[in-house]
């Protein structure tokens, strides 16, 4: 049964992973009907608001994207339940569809734009995605059914007809149901149990509007406002509504249905919790942590090419732990930042000098004030036993270091198969600080081989292959110097341009981490060369070889809290 529900969620996440658009048409949400079934006390939303070119964004993905492991689905197939089975055949279908976009629309009964939406109802999950033929999606059930002999129920609640099919066993005294139903243009599909209430399906399918909505709330509106994300899609967890249902028995929908299954069970796991001390320290901590939001910054799809800029911040009120974050922000050079000249890279910014204190604030505000419920006060006292001030004896050796920073910025390997080799290479690794010489003195009793070294301040460069000879099938040449405030490693003439680019540059406290991808030049010459080889090639490094994708990722913290920044662009396949 376990194996089956996690089949359920990937098939869920494979039909609403596309919320995006290209559009960036003013918004208004009271336009939105579908908006005012949700609950403004929601503590799940994701929707795609604008419609989104799903037919392009298919296409532009390359090919091996669209393809999935052979074996991938080999556990489901080994499973007799007739509620695997029929799980297995979704999966598969979406799997074929993936072919190209087309095909995606036709099997799903899509039209070519369409927008999406998922949010709970308390704990019931609800999705729905804008369809253009109902018909499409019946036949895929009805092929599902045929192929798993899992068959459904007809039911019809005001008007709206739906299937049901009744996951839990007929001797199970309780009941849960994978419900679907297509209504005014949207396949609605959700889950339901013995213990939901008649109106909370009403909502569900679109029948019956919630007296508070996420419209009447302004949250949509707001979150983009305060961001600047664009309109077409947005997503939030709300943890205050969710710390209210954990510390109150009536205190939102999901406290209420949460009360209703522990009195079901005879057993209630959050008793602890549901204390006044619990609820009022909990719901302190929920006020400096209330969300996570995000959106996108950029959204650009054709059937060539797809660009993606998503931005998520957990949001925080805290100010004496935002600014003691932000006081550990260090240094990252610039070319880590780029991910159009470099396979791959890899940056992090730590003042060292700050740690100490920034750490030793953070632990302060969290001993602070002296918790009364029983789990907070257990986590305090644990923490009361350590102290962030030991870090200083371990990072006082690198006093003054702001960051380090990593970069492969391309590789090759020679096609002579009697004599394969790294036939050449530029990288670039730095580590910067307010006193790089002082460093690499410090680390040279360590390491034996460098005790002769003699690093001038004017940015000369050694040749390690004197001193540290490299293996002949390794052709390259690695050099250390020190550019300016860096401790410059690297190698080829791209890696001694970028050192040298280092040499002015001041050490600014720009951010936390940054990290960033190349897949198709990461992989294509390692796999090239295992081609001529004649060995076989992995079958999961095989799907990589075409893998036309760039992916960055970076974390930083403002004033208004954490906030992660990815940005995605893939290329269809030639």
């Amino acid at each position: 049964m376990n194996k089956m529900l996690i089949a359920a969620v990937v098939v869920a996440a494979g039909a609403g992973g596309y919320w995006y658009s290209q559009q960036s048409t003013q918004m208004s949400t009271s336009d939105n009907a579908v908006l005012s079934y949700v609950p403004a006390d929601t503590p799940i939303f994701s929707a795609q608001l604008q419609p989104f070119p799903i037919k392009s964004y298919i296409n532009s993905l390359s090919e091996a994207y669209r393809q999935y492991p052979v074996g991938a689905l080999d556990e489901l197939k080994q499973e007799t339940d007739p509620r695997a089975k029929f799980l297995l055949s979704l999966a598969k279908s979406y799997m074929a569809s993936m072919k190209d976009g087309s095909t995606f629309i036709q099997t799903f009964g899509l039209a070519e734009n369409i927008r999406s939406y998922f949010y709970t109802l308390g704990l019931m999950p609800v999705i729905k995605v804008e369809v253009a033929n109902a018909d499409a999606i019946w036949a895929l059930l009805d092929k599902a059914e045929a192929e798993s002999g899992f068959t459904h129920t007809n039911a019809n609640l005001k008007g709206v007809d739906y299937r049901s099919y009744q996951l839990t066993d007929e001797s199970e005294k309780e009941h849960v149901n994978l419900i679907f139903a297509v209504h005014d243009g949207l396949l609605t599909s959700t889950i339901t149990t013995s213990l939901s209430e008649t109106v909370l399906l009403e909502t569900a399918l679109g029948v019956t509007p919630v007296d508070n909505s996420i419209v009447d709330a302004h949250i949509i509106e707001e979150i983009i406002k305060k961001y600047g994300f664009m309109n077409e899609g947005i997503s939030y967890i709300n943890h205050k509504e969710i710390v209210t249902a954990l510390t109150s028995t009536d205190g939102n929908q999901l406290a209420g249905q949460l009360s209703k299954l522990f009195e079901m069970l005879e057993e209630d796991p959050l008793v602890e919790l549901r204390t006044p001390a619990c609820q009022q320290e909990l719901a302190s901590i929920a006020d400096n942590w209330p969300r996570t939001v995000a959106g996108y910054d950029e959204l650009k799809v054709t059937d060539k090419e797809s660009t993606f800029g998503f931005r998520t911040v957990v949001e925080s009120n805290n100010l004496v732990l935002l600014n003691a974050y932000q006081t550990l922000r260090g240094y990252i050079p610039p070319y880590v930042q780029d991910t159009d000249s470099n396979v791959f890279t890899f940056g992090l910014g730590i003042d060292v000098n700050q740690m100490v204190p920034s750490l030793t604030a953070i632990w302060d505000d969290m001993l602070t004030p002296e918790y009364q419920c029983g789990p907070l006060a257990e986590m305090q006292a644990q923490m009361s036993q350590q102290s962030p001030g030991m870090l200083g004896m371990f990072t006082g050796m690198a006093n003054g270091v702001k960051g380090v920073g990593v970069s492969l910025i391309d590789y090759k390997i020679s096609d002579d198969l009697d004599n394969p080799q790294l036939e050449s290479l530029d990288a670039v690794v730095s580590l910067s600080a307010e006193n790089p010489s002082m460093l690499f003195n410090l680390v040279k009793p360590f390491a034996p081989e460098l005790a002769n070294i003699q690093l001038s301040a004017n940015g000369n460069a050694i040749d390690l292959n004197t001193i540290i000879p490299m293996p002949a099938e390794v052709n390259i040449s690695p050099k250390l110097a020190i550019k300016g405030n860096h401790l410059v490693l690297f190698a080829g003439d791209k890696g001694e341009a970028i050192a040298n680019s280092l040499e002015t540059d001041l050490l600014v406290n720009n951010g936390l981490m940054v990290m960033s991808a190349d897949y198709m030049k990461m992989f294509k010459p390692l796999l090239t060369f295992i081609e001529l080889t004649g060995e076989p090639i992995p079958e999961d490094l095989e799907m990589m070889k075409d893998y036309d994708m760039r992916v960055k990722f970076s974390l930083d913290i403002d004033q208004k809290g954490f906030e992660i920044d990815s940005h995605m662009n893939s290329r269809s396949t030639e």
